[in-house]
């Protein structure tokens, strides 16, 4: 008994890093720094500076910074933002209500 509280425990701890981690990252993502480009200086995020880095990086040749720009456009475009959000209850009778018309309606085509 006491093994499962103290797994939940961590387990609670552990997400809760994580969650502070991803709200730390996406502050520090979110910062304003200064570049410069093509002579002129221009603020923008941290975030866009990265991906300009990258991109610069990989129309340079640079394989690895290629696979990362490639492999983070992949997973922009395949994942929904609306993915890692659980179904609330008026969503779910809506669906339950819609399904059997959207099915029968499937049939008929």
């Amino acid at each position: 008994m006491k093994g499962r509280i103290l797994d939940r425990v961590v387990a609670a701890e552990r997400e809760h890093r994580s969650v502070a981690l991803a709200t730390d990252l996406a502050t520090e993502l979110g910062e304003p720094i200064t570049v410069r480009e093509e002579g002129h200086h221009r603020r923008i995020s941290k975030q866009r500076a990265l991906i300009k880095s990258l991109m610069a990086k990989s129309l340079q040749g640079d394989i690895r910074a290629a696979v990362a720009v490639l492999s983070l456009y992949a997973r922009i475009i395949t994942d929904s933002p609306d993915d890692h959000q659980p179904i609330e209850a008026h969503e779910l009778q809506i669906l339950r209500r819609f399904a059997p018309r959207l099915l029968k309606s499937l049939q008929q085509d």
